[in-house]
């Protein structure tokens, strides 16, 4: 089975202030604000939905074709792929941009203040799945850039290509009716439930209504697990066991990889959900988003402590 991950590639800059913001901005000058926080120093971690998906995917022992855009500083995360055996034919480098990049300072409070340069994902990829098969295929189409994200439903609906929406953080840059035809002939929905509140709010729908345009919602819903909906019913699937919590931001995009490592070998959707569970749980061990490893051997055994034979 093919699988298809359209996204954002970035870096993750992240930088510690070894005091608090608070003591440093006063309420009552934040008109003429000018402060400088002198940080400990800076990691690297390589980010982005796409390669966050596409990471864990290659755990899997799956080689997920990326289609995105990455800057002129794309050699390190390109070597990074390859140690990991992602194909990076997909991606396409905008050599007057740099990657898209998050900078990322924390203070003693965990208080956080970020920047975000779209770099290279202000420009659109422009895959036409010209090889696609689409009996043998399988699309998310992640937070990246929304011309992208709104071509590729289009080109996997005449193609007849399944597809999964994940609108995520991109949720700000989208209009109402233009989120709806996004939507329509998907596979499947998946989101947080507080995104999926805004989807509705910004859709005009109601849950009902928004299973009229995709075959299934999936709910994200933290340690609570997760929630599938079609047309007939809704079903529970439990949060894996997590032997110590470190860092959840990346487990969202590793639950998505375990989804679709299951949809890929032929496992319905509640299986599959289950596996992205597992995959999550591996993700939120670790401090930033590809800093998890497994082997698929242990990834097995790990499935079935927790949710018995997949």
């Amino acid at each position: 089975m093919d699988i298809y991950i359209s996204g954002s590639m970035a870096y993750d800059r992240i930088m510690d202030f070894p005091g608090r913001f608070s003591d440093y901005i006063l309420p009552d000058k934040i008109h003429i604000l000018n402060v400088c926080f002198n940080v400990n120093g800076m990691s690297e971690k390589f980010g982005g939905t796409a390669g966050n998906i596409s990471y864990t995917l290659s755990l899997l022992n799956e080689k997920p074709l990326i289609i995105a855009t990455i800057g002129k500083d794309y050699q390190n995360y390109f070597d990074w792929l390859g140690k990991n055996n992602v194909p990076v034919k997909g991606i396409k480098i905008i050599p007057e941009e740099f990657t898209a990049g998050a900078y990322i300072t924390t203070d003693m409070a965990d208080n956080q203040i970020t920047g975000f340069n779209p770099g290279a994902m202000k420009y659109a990829s422009g895959y036409g799945f010209e090889n696609a098969d689409p009996e043998n295929s399988v699309a998310i189409i992640a937070p990246g850039n929304l011309q992208d994200m709104i071509e590729y439903a289009r080109i996997c609906r005449e193609k007849g290509i399944r597809y999964i929406c994940d609108p995520g953080q991109s949720l700000t840059k989208w209009e109402g009716e233009t989120l709806r035809e996004w939507i329509a002939g998907s596979m499947i929905l998946i989101s947080n439930d507080y995104e999926l509140e805004i989807i509705m709010k910004m859709t005009g729908l109601d849950k009902k209504e928004l299973l009229g345009l995709a075959q299934t919602i999936i709910t994200t819903l933290g340690e609570n697990g997760s929630l599938i909906s079609n047309s007939k019913q809704d079903v529970s699937v439990p949060a894996a066991g997590v032997q110590n919590v470190v860092d959840p931001t990346g487990a969202g995009d590793a639950y998505r990889a375990g989804l679709l490592k299951g949809l890929a070998t032929g496992k319905d959707i509640e299986t599959a959900a289950r596996t992205g569970a597992v995959a999550a749980a591996y993700a939120i061990e670790k401090y930033g988003t590809q800093e998890h490893y497994f082997t698929y051997e242990d990834f097995v055994e790990r499935c079935r402590s927790n949710f018995g034979e997949l």
